[in-house]
């Protein structure tokens, strides 16, 4: 069965940085467009990042520069590094995937205090 667990997540300072992670199973990873979403309290569901099978990134405007995504095949990773991080970023964060249906991880709270 196709699972993604995140992990990485807390209590950030505004202008410190965070790395998450995203194990999936059940999948043949190196196969797999993987993706990184946002949600803060009252708001919609944002993408943040995604990486193809072939390493191609994309971001949102509000990150770019500041995130990096990448992946690790062999261990079955996908991570979101986060520098510079400023208060509008505290949300849930998942990973997701689509292999024949839309996965998503459990997600991982970030928070950036002021």
């Amino acid at each position: 069965q196709v699972q993604l667990v995140e992990s990485g997540g807390g209590l950030v300072q505004a202008g410190g940085s965070r790395r998450l992670s995203c194990v999936g199973s059940g999948i043949i990873f190196s196969y797999n467009r993987m993706e990184w979403y946002r949600q803060a309290p009252g708001k919609q569901r944002e993408l943040v990042a995604s990486i193809t099978s072939g390493g191609t990134t994309d971001y949102a405007d509000s990150v770019k520069g500041r995130f990096t995504i990448s992946r690790d095949n062999a261990k079955n990773t996908v991570f979101l590094q986060m520098n510079g991080l400023k208060p509008e970023d505290t949300a849930v964060y998942q990973c997701t995937t689509f292999d024949g249906r839309r996965y998503w991880g459990q997600g991982t709270q970030v928070t950036v205090s002021a």
